[in-house]
């Protein structure tokens, strides 16, 4: 009789926690396919800027164009590799690889295309029972959910910024890819 107990316990238990699952499930898949249209587009927006307009700055206390790319580079690895995945974060002031750091246009987006496929695999393989797991971010605690949204939004802030670059340069964005 305890045995079956024991059974009808973990049974119930377990068709509570599926649900849940499931709709983490749904928010990896979704949250990925988010990603990769937004790569989509950030590299079309790196691709029709010339070269020689990657050192424009709106501003002189703006980012430039290369430095706004490479930011984001350097944002996603923090937020995938750093936040979610416990890797130790990166030393801005001595690591180079995702800095402009005398980089081509052609290497600044090979090496954003290289950062995404990790940022992806990582998202891709995330327990997604630790979404709901909480850590400081900047002084406030957030959720692992909360930090992919985070992620997305500063892709979308820093590659805003690279827009208005190619505005002010006359040059026309490429048409907007949905979804990201």
């Amino acid at each position: 009789m305890k045995q079956i107990l024991i059974l009808i316990s973990v049974m119930l238990v377990s068709s509570c926690m599926s649900p849940l699952f499931a709709q983490q499930d749904t928010f990896i898949k979704e949250y990925l396919e988010r990603l990769e249209n937004s790569r989509t587009y950030l590299i079309l927006v790196a691709e029709n800027m010339p070269e020689d307009k990657y050192e424009f700055r709106a501003t002189s206390e703006s980012k430039s164009f290369a430095e706004n790319l490479m930011h984001i580079a350097w944002a996603m690895d923090w937020h995938s590799e750093s936040l979610l995945g416990g890797r130790e974060a990166r030393d801005w002031q001595t690591d180079t690889e995702l800095k402009v750091d005398k980089k081509t246009k052609e290497e600044m987006i090979s090496k954003i295309n290289q950062t995404f496929d990790k940022t992806i695999k990582l998202i891709r393989e995330f327990d997604v029972a630790k979404l709901d797991d909480k850590l400081d971010y900047f002084g406030l605690n957030r959720s692992k959910r909360q930090i992919l949204l985070l992620l997305a939004d500063h892709i979308t802030h820093h590659r805003g910024q690279m827009l208005v670059s190619m505005r002010l340069n006359g040059l026309v964005p490429p048409r907007y890819v949905l979804y990201q």
